[in-house]
């Protein structure tokens, strides 16, 4: 039977035409499409879907070239549609991740410049000597030995404060 033929018959409703479309060009149409998707189970969903569309609107469809020609070009159709639904899918995921990162990073800033402004404040609170052995080592980089020397104490004493110094800071904040 030709293609014509068969396609008048399934226009008339016939099952047994669409299986005989089917048999003739589905193994053909799945290698096709197989080209693009390099998916078995994607490519075997696109060449039904092309039967499906081809039953579902064979009252309608103006087969101007042949019938495989037509299943061929559908299935194509369907492959772009289906492509393009993933890169959108694809989009809007990143879009989110971008977004959902971006909130975070907001976050931690905002609670980076909380913790440091409360850092500052418990720095502040602390005794005079405690501050000022404890921001030469933290702000300036000095060494024990290096405070010590500089403010003529021991360096068990820079070493106490420092200790203090943190003790304190930590049970505050």
């Amino acid at each position: 039977m030709n293609d014509k033929l068969l396609w008048q018959l399934i226009q008339k409703d016939d099952h047994l035409a669409l299986k005989k479309v089917f048999e003739l060009y589905y193994k053909i149409m799945c290698s096709y499409i197989l080209q693009f998707t390099n998916d078995v189970n994607d490519t075997e969903d696109i060449v039904q879907t092309a039967f499906i569309k081809l039953w579902e609107k064979r009252h309608k469809i103006h087969i101007t070239t042949s019938l495989k020609s037509y299943l061929f070009q559908t299935a194509y159709h369907l492959f772009i549609d289906e492509t393009k639904k993933q890169n959108r899918k694809v989009s809007m995921l990143e879009k989110m991740k971008y977004e959902i990162i971006t909130s975070y990073i907001e976050e931690d800033k905002e609670v980076s410049i909380e913790r440091s402004k409360k850092i500052r404040k418990l720095i502040n609170d602390l005794p005079d000597k405690c501050k000022e052995i404890l921001l030469l080592s933290k702000e300036k980089g000095l060494k024990n030995k290096e405070i010590a020397v500089e403010l003529n104490i021991s360096i068990k004493t820079v070493e106490s404060q420092i200790r203090i110094a943190f003790q304190k800071i930590r049970n505050n904040f």
